[in-house]
């Protein structure tokens, strides 16, 4: 296939894409409303009237967010609003999750992340990971060193941010092995080429997979845990979390990086002009400056005091005074606030009065409309609670279950469900629409909520089948060396097995014997 087919072969895949969008988006701003309708209008016993009434509202909003005829910030706004307007709250309530600690951590994350993008911190790391002396020119080992970076670096910032850092970075790669080719006679098309795809992938999949190694790492976890915070007074510190995520994102990056590497190998041994490529990014980074060893510190403070709980834990107990006290002092949310408010003290030219970072900048960096899904979704699922309908809901999943279900079934059953709504729709809205539904379904079957939680969280990070259904699947399959087929093959694979082989182990026996009988 000649460059100019592809193209056209893309430039047509990509308007069934737009046209696939506009009916999606059509259809849920017509169903949307008469759904609802027909939802106030069908008599449902034992429901009171204020739930009944939500659950209208609720079936409005969840609609809205898979099918998106509206922002789905706007969506997450739209929910308390309507909430209040129709009774079945006060505006006090139901903008109160608005304000939630959980708010204020995801926060100073994304602070802290946008200093260290500003200040090219992340690329230094990169950089220094690709120039290590065991990657080399080798193809398999430079497959593994970009995904490892991907990785590492999306536990701490935004997977969106990483896959846009690192996707240049890939391309050159790969335009040095075209060159490579080129200089020994033989012309490739890299739209043709397996490790393109195969490099494309990985630095996709790995930005997803790094997610879910610390609560920052991607929405869902966040979400996940504060669900468990306000509907079932759980709480789970940053290190309780890191441990699990530690173990999933390694394996999950074992079964993909094997999966990848097979179906999509270098037909080389040797990438000759890999590792001048690399040195070259690395030079032209120059040393470390004031602002990225300010940007350093700041990160440092919020990474020490979110794991320091998690080591007095162990070597004080659960019951030491001294732990209580820092928990007081320091949560999840302050620490994450301390790292971040500190870049805007330390100086990095104290005769200018510039400091590491300004207002603008961080404000720039803050995916407000990512907060505002999270606040409307706290909002949405604190109503649910508090009205009976998540109690009610709860009881229906459980009798459809059969009345008995085993903690296997109640996580598979979930874990799936996040899975396939991820894959058709943002993995944020997602997860807010399942959350509230497999936290109350485990209470309503006499089971701890927590592994259920978490494998609503790690679920939502496998959405690897489509370009929507996250964005570095977007980014990547923006390059045309992706096709949709391949994507949609190797997905399915690294979902199906990540959850039957990962996720679920993972939360039935990791996460019961980190948090033991809460």
């Amino acid at each position: 296939m000649s460059t100019e087919e592809a193209k056209s072969q893309s430039d047509k895949i990509h308007e069934a894409e737009l046209a696939f969008d506009r009916k999606r988006r059509t259809f849920g701003m017509i169903c949307g409303p008469i759904c609802a309708i027909l939802v106030i209008m069908t008599p449902i016993a034992n429901l009171p009237w204020e739930a009944h009434k939500l659950l209208a509202i609720m079936t409005l909003i969840a609609l809205w967010w898979i099918t998106e005829p509206i922002p789905i910030p706007v969506t997450s706004l739209l929910g308390p609003t309507l909430a209040v307007i129709f009774g079945v709250t006060t505006a006090k309530t139901a903008y109160e999750a608005f304000a939630n600690p959980m708010i204020f951590l995801f926060m100073g994350g994304f602070i802290i992340a946008k200093g260290m993008m500003m200040h090219g911190l992340d690329r230094k790391f990169a950089f220094a990971l690709l120039s290590m002396s065991w990657v080399g020119s080798n193809p398999r080992r430079i497959f593994l060193a970009v995904g490892l970076a991907c990785a590492l670096c999306s536990g701490w910032v935004s997977n969106t941010a990483t896959a846009a850092m690192m996707f240049p970075i890939a391309l050159g790669l790969l335009e040095a092995i075209k060159e490579m080719f080129a200089a020994n006679g033989k012309k490739i098309e890299l739209h043709e080429y397996k490790y393109a795809t195969g490099l494309m992938l990985m630095t996709a999949y790995s930005c997803s997979i790094g997610g879910v190694l610390t609560p920052i790492g991607t929405p869902p976890n966040i979400i996940m845990l504060g669900f468990l915070d306000q509907m079932a007074n759980i709480h789970i510190s940053f290190f309780e979390w890191m441990i699990w995520g530690s173990v999933a994102m390694v394996v999950y990056f074992i079964i993909t990086y094997l999966l990848l590497v097979n179906m999509f190998p270098a037909d080389v041994k040797r990438i000759d002009g890999a590792e001048a490529f690399i040195a070259e990014k690395r030079r032209a980074l120059g040393g470390w400056t004031r602002a990225q060893k300010n940007t350093l510190v700041g990160f440092c403070v919020a990474v020490v005091l979110w794991v320091t709980p998690g080591i007095l834990n162990i070597v004080l107990g659960p019951d030491s005074s001294i732990l209580k006290m820092y928990g007081k002092l320091f949560p999840e949310a302050i620490a994450a606030m301390a790292g971040a408010l500190l870049l805007f003290f330390l100086p990095v030219n104290w005769k200018e009065r510039e400091f590491t970072l300004n207002w603008k900048d961080a404000a720039a960096g803050v995916e407000w409309g990512t907060l505002i899904l999270f606040g409307g979704g706290l909002a949405m699922g604190g109503m649910m609670y508090k009205t009976g309908l998540s109690t009610w809901v709860g009881d229906c999943i459980v009798g459809w279950m059969g009345g008995e279900p085993s903690l296997f079934m109640m996580v598979a059953i979930f874990s799936v469900m996040a899975l396939l709504l991820s894959e058709l729709s943002s993995h944020t809205a997602a997860t807010n629409m399942i959350g509230p539904l497999g936290v109350t379904a485990a209470m309503a079957a006499g089971f701890s909520p927590i592994p259920v939680a978490v494998g609503i969280a790690l679920s939502s990070s496998l959405g690897f089948m489509l370009p929507v259904s996250t964005p570095p699947n977007a980014i990547v399959y923006a390059s045309g060396y992706v096709p949709i087929t391949k994507m949609i093959k190797t997905g399915v694979y690294i979902d199906f097995i990540g959850i039957f082989c990962v996720t679920i182990p993972i939360v039935l026996y990791l996460v019961e014997f980190v948090v033991g009988a809460r």
